[in-house]
């Protein structure tokens, strides 16, 4: 038996840790981003974009509670997990309270996208009902998107370009070409952490059926596909502000690019749990790269 089973949380330190805190950073970097770009317009509104923030995070912890609710469920989690415990395969919670733990934060979600679309339109109803399906197509259904190898694209979509762009849609009623460029670095470094952890599971994901990219393609794909990501992530700045898009100022995420040197190594050569480093690494990487992102847009 490992430690994390041997040493059983309490229930407030089971649901926080089903939650999956350190990918919340998933949830929070998009708002931030698009945010910036709305403050750049003049279009920036403290209350929207707080409830913006609100919402993402509550879709952000739906889909995880569902995704450890799903995979343990099919059989992907099992004691043979490489990575960091899951609530319902640890037995910490039972499987119906975490499914309705998920529908629960899908539910406020949606109430607070009520309060959205009174102040955006009928445009961010159809975002949030597609957000929310999403978050539940991803491991529920008859074509769960993570078991057929899109949850690479749905990660890059939803937690890049409809975050970030919806973000900037509620304050501003339109979406410009630079919060477009913005959601590309977001949503490729959101794509890169998803990399990690397929490339860590590869062999019981495969067991499981669960077809990842990684899985079809293998780790040397998974491998490469973050380097490429954080790689095109960098050049999105440089592009920004060659082109005229946006000041300088734009180039201040590439400061964060040092954050990648320790995860990258273990990316390269690494397997297994070690990867999980990477995985931390990497959650670390996007924070910085986004806010930095952020900071320089909005200038």
């Amino acid at each position: 038996m490992n430690t994390a089973a041997a040493q059983r949380p309490s229930m407030v330190s089971a649901w926080f840790l089903a939650t999956r805190p350190k990918t919340l950073v998933a949830g929070v970097v998009p708002v931030a981003v698009g945010s910036a770009v709305a403050l750049r317009d003049g279009a920036f509104h403290p209350l929207v974009a707080f409830v913006a923030l609100l919402g993402a995070i509550l879709l952000q912890v739906g889909t995880n509670l569902a995704n450890d609710y799903y995979d343990f469920k099919r059989g992907a989690d099992t004691a043979d997990r490489l990575g960091p415990p899951r609530a319902t395969q640890q037995g910490w919670l039972a499987p119906r309270a975490v499914l309705a733990g998920a529908l629960s934060c899908f539910g406020a979600a949606f109430v607070l996208g009520i309060y959205l679309v009174a102040v955006g339109g009928p445009v961010l109803l159809v975002i949030g009902l597609a957000s929310i399906a999403a978050g539940l197509a991803y491991t529920a259904g008859p074509f769960p998107l993570a078991y057929n190898g899109l949850g690479d694209v749905f990660v890059l979509v939803f937690f890049g370009f409809v975050a970030v762009g919806g973000t900037h849609f509620v304050q501003a009623h339109a979406v410009s070409a630079l919060a477009l460029w913005a959601a590309v670095p977001v949503g490729l470094l959101g794509v890169a952490l998803l990399a990690v952890n397929n490339t860590r599971d590869a062999k019981t994901d495969a067991a499981a059926g669960k077809r990842t990219l990684v899985v079809r393609l293998g780790t040397g794909f998974g491998r490469a596909e973050w380097f490429a990501c954080v790689a095109a992530s960098a050049l999105v700045p440089v592009f920004l502000w060659a082109t005229g898009q946006a000041s300088a100022w734009v180039l201040l995420p590439l400061a964060a690019l040092p954050l990648a040197i320790p995860p990258g190594r273990l990316v390269r050569r690494a397997e297994g749990a070690v990867l999980n480093q990477a995985l931390a690494g990497t959650a670390r990487l996007q924070l910085v790269f986004g806010l930095l992102l952020a900071a320089g847009l909005a200038r």
